[in-house]
């Protein structure tokens, strides 16, 4: 049987700091979630309560309400917390709907893909 040693009791208890603070977590797949520390474990499993999504799409961003989240700690990739009296992002950015933003991520997946595929079609060609 495996039992944490200091060093692991160490990591976890630092998130300790971070209850009842709002949150940004970045997680494997990019993905952004902002909301307030409830509770972790030994493994940074955290539960984070009025969560939401931020989705960012060039200048246009949304913030896409999920409630109360977990999170599995191997998926986390970053924790910081955030300063409630600062703006939490530049003032050229613009709030959308969720429908907006998910048609946006649309139009750049698309594009994202069009140019992997043109890429792949010029690969016969060689400039050097």
């Amino acid at each position: 049987m495996s039992w944490a040693g200091p060093d692991d009791i160490l990591l976890s208890t630092s998130l300790a700091g971070f209850l009842d603070k709002k949150l940004i977590v970045l997680l494997r797949d990019g993905r952004k979630l902002l909301g307030t520390l409830c509770s972790f474990d030994q493994f940074a499993n955290v539960v984070l309560q009025g969560a939401c999504e931020r989705v960012i799409v060039g200048e246009q961003y949304c913030d896409v309400p999920l409630g109360l989240y977990v999170i599995r700690g191997e998926n986390v990739v970053l924790i910081g917390e955030l300063d409630r009296e600062k703006e939490e992002l530049p003032a050229h950015m613009t709030c959308v709907s969720e429908a907006e933003i998910r048609k946006a991520e649309k139009a750049e997946r698309e594009a994202r893909d069009l140019k992997g595929t043109m890429r792949k079609r010029m690969e016969f060609l060689d400039f050097d």
